[in-house]
């Protein structure tokens, strides 16, 4: 359970932290937040399926990077979509 709060904060952390950094993709914070939060969940999700996961501080450093990552991505892959789809309006 604690691995699944850690990826979802730190996806969330993630998908703002993209949106902060490429203001073309940037939905808001609250659109960042969710969509963070799914690619965090999606990229713990991932890293669970690889069996990297255990209980030490470096499984902790690999949920939050984990997370931090999924949530980036899935921001960044929203962020041009929805940009793509508004230019052709």
């Amino acid at each position: 359970m604690t691995e699944l709060i850690v990826n979802l904060i730190s996806g969330a952390v993630g998908g703002n932290a993209a949106g902060g950094l490429l203001k073309k993709i940037n939905m808001g914070p609250i659109l960042n937040s969710i969509t963070g939060l799914i690619g965090g969940f999606g990229g713990g999700k991932l890293l669970e399926m690889l069996n990297t996961s255990g209980g030490d501080t470096n499984s902790m450093i690999t949920q939050i990077l984990s997370g931090i990552g999924g949530g980036g991505i899935l921001t960044a892959i929203v962020g041009f979509i929805k940009n793509a789809m508004t230019k052709k309006s």
